[in-house]
C-alpha cells in the first residue's frame, strides 16, 4: 500500500511538471464549471439557450440594442435552483429590438428595430408592457423605464434566428462533456472486460475476443456510428451510445496486451496457489496494476468523443435542435464563413479544438506521469 500511495505521489509530481498537462486540466476543469453552471453564466437562461429574436439575425460580435420587455400574457411558473440549474428558465417576457422610444400618456411608442437602416413605429399600452392595470401613468412610466428598457450586449453576435452565440456556446459544453464521460463509460466498460479475459484465458477466448475486435476494427469508425445511429435513432442519448460501442476497441486491445504480460508474473502466480478465483485475481490484483493505461487511453477516448459527436450533429444525425450542440452551431452557421460573419461557425470550432486539444494534452501527461521508468 505504502508503494502505491508512493507511486501516485511521483506520478502527480511528474505530472505537475508538464505544463502542456496542466494547462489542458486547467481548460477541462474551467469547462466542467462552465457545464455545470451554464445557464447562470449564459446571457440568456432561457431551456436551450433558444430564446429568439428574428429581427437582429446574423449579428457580427459586440452586437448591442436596446430592448422593450412586453410581459406574456400568460405567467411563467418560477421554477426551483435545481430546476433552473438543469434546464434553465422559461423567458416571461416578449423581447422588442428598439431604437429609440419615448412615453405617450398611458402607452409607449417605440421605433421597432428592423435591420441596420430600418425602424418601424409601434405603439404598446403601459398595461400590454406590464400585463396588469395601470392604477396611476407617472408610476407605471418610471417603472417601465426602468425595468422593462433594457440594453443587450452579444458578445459574439446573433444567429440566423436571432439566438445569442455565447449563450449557445455556453449550454454546448455539456453535450460535449457528456457525450465524453458515457462514451468513454461505456467503452471502458466493455473494452476492459473483454481484453481481461482474453489477456487472462487466452486459448479459445482470445481468439473468439480478437476476432471480434478485428471485425469491429475493420469497419469504418464514422460508418460504424451511422448504422448504430440509425438503428437506435436520432437523439441526445442515442448519440452517447453510438458513440461508446465504436470506442471500446482499441481499449480492449491495450488492456489484453497488459493483461497477457501480467498473467505470467510471480504475484499472479501465487494468487492460483492461493487457490483464489480467477475473477478475484483478475478485479483485486491485475486490474489495479494497468490504471495507468486505462486512464491514459480513457483521456484519448474523450478527445475522440468529442470530435465524433461534433461530425454527427453537423451531418444531422447527432444532437437535434433546439438543443445546442458545436457541432450542430457549424452545421447551422458555416455559410456564414464566406459572408460577413465567419465567427458564427469559428467561435464553435474553436471550442472543439480547445477541449480536444486539452484531453490531448492531459492524456500525454498522464502516459509520461504514469511510465515506471521516469525519473522523478
Amino acid at each position: 500500500m505504502a508503494r502505491s500511495v508512493s507511486f501516485s505521489r511521483q506520478a502527480w509530481k511528474r505530472l505537475k511538471r508538464n505544463k502542456g498537462a496542466m494547462a489542458g486540466m486547467t481548460v477541462i476543469i474551467l469547462a466542467l464549471f462552465t457545464g455545470i453552471f451554464a445557464y447562470f453564466l449564459s446571457p440568456d437562461h432561457t431551456p436551450f439557450a433558444n430564446g429568439m429574436v428574428l429581427e437582429i439575425s446574423g449579428q457580427k460580435p459586440g452586437f448591442s440594442i436596446e430592448m422593450l420587455h412586453v410581459q406574456k400574457t400568460q405567467p411563467v411558473a418560477k421554477r426551483s435552483w435545481l430546476h433552473y440549474l438543469v434546464y434553465g428558465q422559461e423567458s416571461g417576457v416578449t423581447l422588442i429590438p428598439v431604437r429609440s422610444w419615448e412615453f405617450k400618456q398611458d402607452s409607449i411608442r417605440v421605433e421597432k428595430y428592423v435591420d441596420e437602416e430600418t425602424t418601424f413605429p409601434e405603439t404598446f399600452a403601459l398595461s400590454e408592457v406590464l400585463n396588469a392595470p395601470v392604477q396611476a401613468v407617472p408610476a407605471a412610466q418610471i417603472i417601465v423605464g426602468r425595468q422593462h428598457l433594457k440594453q443587450h450586449h452579444y458578445w459574439l453576435g446573433t444567429d440566423k434566428f436571432g439566438r445569442d452565440i455565447l449563450s449557445r456556446l455556453l449550454v454546448g459544453t455539456r453535450v460535449s462533456l457528456s457525450v465524453g464521460c458515457i462514451a468513454v463509460f461505456i467503452s471502458l466498460t466493455i473494452g476492459i472486460f473483454l481484453g481481461a479475459i482474453a489477456g487472462y484465458f487466452r486459448g479459445a477466448v482470445d481468439e473468439a475476443v480478437m476476432w471480434l475486435i478485428n471485425v469491429i476494427w475493420s469497419v469504418p469508425t464514422l460508418l460504424l456510428v451511422f448504422a448504430i445511429s440509425l438503428a437506435l435513432g436520432k437523439g441526445f442519448w442515442q448519440v452517447f451510445i453510438a458513440v461508446g460501442l465504436t470506442m471500446w476497441v482499441s481499449v480492449a486491445r491495450i488492456i489484453r496486451g497488459q493483461v497477457l504480460g501480467l498473467r505470467e508474473l510471480q504475484f499472479v502466480e501465487a494468487t492460483r496457489a492461493l487457490g483464489y478465483g480467477h475473477v478475484r485475481t483478475i478485479v483485486k490484483h491485475i486490474l489495479p496494476n494497468i490504471m495507468g493505461p486505462v486512464m491514459v487511453v480513457a483521456a484519448s477516448n474523450f478527445a475522440t468523443a468529442i470530435v465524433i459527436e461534433a461530425g454527427l450533429s453537423f451531418l444531422g444525425v447527432g444532437v437535434q435542435p433546439p438543443q445546442p450542440s458545436w457541432g450542430l452551431m457549424i452545421k447551422e452557421n458555416y455559410n456564414f464563413i464566406i459572408t460577413h460573419n465567419p465567427l458564427l461557425a469559428l467561435a464553435p470550432g474553436v471550442a472543439i479544438m480547445l477541449l480536444v486539444l486539452a484531453f490531448n494534452l492531459l492524456g500525454n501527461g498522464l502516459r509520461d506521469a504514469m511510465d515506471v521508468k521516469g525519473k522523478i
